[in-house]
């Protein structure tokens, strides 16, 4: 086999496509049993909720034009009314502000929508899912990827569609330099130590209250609040990022009676007992996060593919994914420039 591909997550998936479309011979293989990596929608009669990323921008064309490509819809992220604030003592302040993602975009179906039009573009024989890689060997010019499974792939090139400290976990014969492994170490996964939680609701009552859905707490469990509905219809939604330190949550039924009482502070009483409440704590994933994302990010980390990376075992292994990107690391887009830069390589290297 030409290219193999580990990781099934956008950038992953992207590729992947590409590589369909091009008619060459590769192979995608993903550790979940599901693709679309930190891409996972939650649905829930006609509502669709992100459990990881949800927005996008204007000024990001790769994702506005495989958006347009698959005939998806995008949408404006609800924002009309005022802010709620809470202060360290449990305060709440209505209009305080106004929506800070304002001008962002989702996706209508959820961002799985887009990963899952991808994922159905690949023909079953070059997909495979439940098959976390576990070592990796260089034998002359032919790379062997052994799986949890102890099912063995071949290929000539390989491609890293993970996270480098997630990548940095398989074991690598002959071993990869010191500093490209430190180096995949110190590489901080974008989102991996956070988590989300999303509550539905059948009416959308705080927008009765002249509210938009946009909160900011200094006393939690969540730090920040949007509306995460559907751009008409229900079911309605809002989700919020805890703020409270991964080991902080580990007990669940404790942080839900948090979040219930929380919500009900924010919002009232109508708050109080959502339809569903959703939690993705990505820290304890497994295929997301590793003890080192467990310390948490406080600014945009500065993204872009190492030298200590590039051209390693002669220029044949390669990575993708939004931690590599050059200019917009950290977002979809990033995943989608990290896809794009490989293909070139990938691209270069066939007609070298």
């Amino acid at each position: 086999m030409q290219t193999l591909i580990v990781g099934g997550g956008l950038s992953g998936l992207v590729l992947a496509e590409r590589l369909e479309a091009q008619g060459r011979d590769y192979m995608l293989i993903e550790a979940r049993p599901r693709f679309g990596g930190r891409i996972m929608t939650q649905h829930l009669e006609a509502g669709y909720f992100d459990m990881g990323p949800a927005w996008f921008w204007p000024g990001q064309p790769r994702i506005a034009a495989l958006i347009d490509r698959f005939g998806l819809t995008k949408f404006d992220q609800f924002a009309d009314g005022a802010q709620t604030f809470e202060d360290e003592h449990g305060n709440v302040q209505r209009g305080q502000g106004f929506s800070s993602m304002e001008g962002s975009w989702r996706l209508k179906g959820g961002l799985a929508a887009l990963t899952d039009a991808l994922a159905n573009c690949l023909p079953d024989h070059r997909k495979q899912l439940n098959a976390p890689v576990v070592k990796l060997d260089m034998s002359g010019d032919q790379f062997i990827a052994t799986t949890a499974k102890g099912e063995q792939i071949h290929a000539d090139q390989a491609v890293l569609a993970v996270p480098p400290r997630v990548a940095a976990e398989i074991a690598f014969s002959p071993a990869l330099s010191a500093e490209a492994a430190q180096t995949m170490k110190g590489i901080a996964t974008w989102m991996a130590g956070q988590a989300k939680a999303v509550a539905v609701y059948d009416k959308p009552f705080w927008r009765k209250q002249g509210l938009s859905g946009d909160a900011m707490s200094r006393k939690g469990p969540m730090v920040e609040i949007h509306d995460a509905s559907p751009p008409e219809g229900g079911p309605y939604a809002l989700f919020g990022f805890i703020g409270v330190p991964p080991q902080g949550r580990a007990d669940e039924q404790l942080l839900r009676q948090h979040l219930h009482a929380q919500l009900t502070r924010l919002f009232g009483p109508e708050a109080a007992e959502p339809q569903k409440l959703y939690l993705k704590d990505w820290a304890i994933d497994p295929y997301t996060a590793t003890e080192a994302d467990k310390v948490p990010l406080y600014a945009h980390p500065t993204y872009g593919l190492p030298k200590a990376m590039s051209n390693l075992w002669n220029g044949k292994l390669h990575f993708a994914g939004t931690e590599v990107a050059p200019v917009f690391g950290g977002y979809i887009e990033g995943a989608l420039e990290a896809a794009e830069n490989v293909l070139h390589s990938l691209n270069a290297q066939n007609l070298g």
